[in-house]
């Protein structure tokens, strides 16, 4: 049996160095007095790219090396946008009692009797190395610009998982072996595995994931630690583990469970593990459908005890209110809170047009088609609008404060062809008529 602490996604910056130092200060503390023999960091130990100089660079060094000088260390190589190629190689060269050993490749790696790593030639061991106290199985983050080089980008996601797949399958003969000469095996790797839940409650659902809980389980390790997703998280499968550590401290709002790090007990047929919560920070959302309610806030504050959390306070709000949330008060009302993000969304007034509109014949008949297109009622504006088009707007306004009852004025009815007709039919009677009367005074002439 060997006790392995797993610490993963430590992510320190220069952002994150207070949450990062504390709680994986405090994860190393009691590793060291738990008495661990092997420690593993699977995968983003950096957050981005960093310069050596920077203090985040200094305190997770000064952190592996306080480790190293208890046990022996492995760091997994993690996602690239966090941990550049290159990032983990100044830990070897750390003079520290234990050695830290960096996997950046897919192999295998073997824990020997006296603290020291020896690495597979190729992808894995062919036989057990004699002396082994453990076998890692190590899948760092694989490069996927380098299959879509060879299958295209539109299929590149899909092929990792599948070529993963077979990996992974490759690797049961070899941890068959160990197990029958009782040396415990041990997979790390970082990526998701279909259908994991991410620190905000998302399924992570779809095909284009490196991992699957099969794919995993064929590699035939007694226990698989898995970094990348920041919720804890665990599968069983005949005895057999996988588990996520989740993040070492809570770096984002909205984040649901504990933070902590691993400890387990891996033997050749058996494992288990716990869960040791290090002190995250406290993080609380205060959330509000319409304007920000400055007594609720300040109610929160006292009866949720929000001295020294991060609190992000969300809202959501009409184009027209959108001047009128007063942020300064806010942050007043949540003055000891140790962080207060503030995050408004405001709703963009929707426009639509009514079709038809422009072939209408008068102001009516546009404002008919308009509350059609809108559903409201025509009859209250088509009454406003005659009374606009017969009198003054001071008329108008002095009879509603005298009170006097609005005056019923028929609508002008548009110029139909109909009417039209009847005009000029008029002229054409008279012009009948009058040659019918010129007739008769001719006959009456003869």
């Amino acid at each position: 049996m060997i006790k392995v602490a797993q610490f993963s996604d430590l992510h320190f910056s220069d952002k994150n160095l207070e949450e990062a130092s504390r709680c994986f200060g405090f994860a190393v503390d009691q590793a060291i007095e738990r008495g661990v023999d092997v420690a593993v960091i699977s995968g983003d130990s950096t957050d981005h790219a960093l310069d050596v100089h920077s203090p985040a660079v200094e305190r997770l060094a000064r952190e592996v090396r306080r480790l190293a000088d208890h046990c022996p260390v492995l760091m997994l190589q993690g996602t690239f946008s966090h941990e550049p190629p290159g990032t983990l190689a100044i830990f070897p060269l750390l003079a520290s009692r234990h050695p830290v050993h960096v996997a950046d490749r897919l192999g295998q790696v073997a824990l020997t009797k006296d603290g020291g790593w020896q690495a597979s030639q190729g992808w894995r061991f062919d036989v057990v190395p004699p002396g082994a106290r453990a076998v890692f199985t190590c899948v760092p983050t694989v490069n996927k610009a380098t299959v879509a080089a060879t299958v295209g980008a539109t299929e590149a996601a899909e092929a990792v998982g599948h070529e993963l797949a077979a990996l992974l399958a490759g690797y049961a003969a070899i941890n068959a072996a160990a197990r029958a000469a009782q040396v415990p095996t041990i997979g790390v790797a970082h990526g998701t595995i279909t259908g994991c839940v991410t620190e905000h409650g998302v399924p992570m659902a779809g095909f284009d994931h490196e991992f699957t809980t099969t794919s995993l389980f064929s590699a035939a390790a007694q226990a698989f630690m898995l970094g990348h997703i920041h919720k804890h998280q665990s599968w069983e499968d005949d005895g057999r583990v996988l588990a996520y550590a989740g993040s070492i401290g809570r770096f984002h709002h909205g984040e649901l469970d504990a933070k902590g790090f691993l400890l387990w007990e891996v033997g050749a047929a058996v494992v288990r593990f716990q869960l040791i919560e290090t002190p995250a920070r406290r993080t609380v959302d205060l959330v509000f459908e319409g304007l920000p309610d400055l007594d609720a806030i300040a109610k929160a504050a006292q009866d949720l005890a929000l001295a020294g959390a991060y609190v992000r306070v969300r809202w959501q709000v009409g184009e027209e209110e959108r001047a009128s949330v007063d942020r300064d008060a806010i942050k007043r009302a949540l003055g000891e809170a140790a962080d207060v993000q503030l995050e408004g969304r405001v709703v963009p007034v929707v426009r639509s047009r009514a079709a038809g509109i422009s072939r209408a014949n008068s102001l009516q008949e546009k404002v008919r088609v308009w509350a059609r297109a809108t559903g409201s009622e025509d009859g209250p504006l088509l009454e406003r609008l005659a009374e606009l088009a017969h009198r003054q707007p001071s008329q108008i306004a002095g009879a509603i404060l005298a009170g006097e009852e609005p005056e019923r004025i028929e609508e002008e009815q548009p110029q139909g062809v109909e009417q039209q007709a009847d005009e000029l039919a008029v002229p054409s009677v008279r012009a009948l008529a009058q040659e019918a009367r010129q007739d008769a005074v001719e006959l009456e002439l003869f």
